[in-house]
């Protein structure tokens, strides 16, 4: 196998990778790294990315890190069934989406900062629901300005057509929902999980359906 997807069956980001590879018709070799158990911290994997995050991709005879980097690589690589819309300003606001999900809220659940926050298991339930009610709030609103802005059909976060966007946002609203987060306030956010798991290749890159995933 040529692709190799280091990764974690319950990794928001991770998934978001294995979802974006198999929109792109990329066949891939799946290698758990278990969160649970530190292996992320291990030599060899810190190796694949020095901040010991998951997921990693071999491909194209190289190893990249960063889910955001790993998308837009295969957009540039492989540009059929495209995750990035063609005109520019949609193609902007769908990269608003990913960083408000990427930088704004998935950091701040990371293992390593809930640790250095608290040990207290309370307390870390608060910070995350604290931070993912912050930052879906922050979506919700952001998806209305661009649905005046961008007109489109099927509910996606941006235009007509699933795109990175979506594939943002779906892991992290589910990843919300594990936390406990009300999800009630945030109907455009649900109206685009229902769209894009009603998408090809969906049911295949969700958690369950992961290798290491509970049985």
């Amino acid at each position: 196998m040529d692709t190799i997807l280091y990764q974690f069956w319950r990794s928001s980001a991770s998934w978001r990778v294995r979802w974006a590879l198999a929109i792109k018709g990329v066949a891939f070799q799946s290698v758990p790294v278990d969160l649970d158990a530190d292996e992320q911290l291990s030599a060899e994997h810190r190796a694949r990315n020095p901040m010991a995050h998951v997921p990693a991709l071999w491909i194209d005879g190289h190893t990249l890190a960063e889910s955001v980097a790993i998308l837009e690589y295969l957009e540039e690589t492989r540009p059929a069934s495209p995750l990035y819309p063609k005109d520019r300003w949609a193609r902007a606001r769908v990269r608003q989406v990913v960083e408000l999900v990427n930088a704004g809220i998935q950091p701040m659940q990371n293992l390593v900062v809930l640790k250095r926050h608290s040990a207290d298991a309370e307390e870390q339930k608060a910070w995350l629901q604290y931070f993912n009610q912050r930052g879906l709030a922050a979506c919700e609103a952001l998806l209305g300005t661009i649905a005046a802005e961008i007109p489109g059909l099927g509910h996606y976060a941006v235009g007509s057509a699933l795109t990175a966007a979506d594939i943002f946002l779906v892991p992290q609203i589910a990843t919300a929902r594990r936390f406990g987060v009300d999800l009630a306030p945030f109907p455009r956010l649900l109206a685009v999980e229902t769209a894009a798991l009603a998408t090809p290749h969906a049911v295949g890159a969700l958690p369950e359906n992961q290798v290491g995933a509970p049985r």
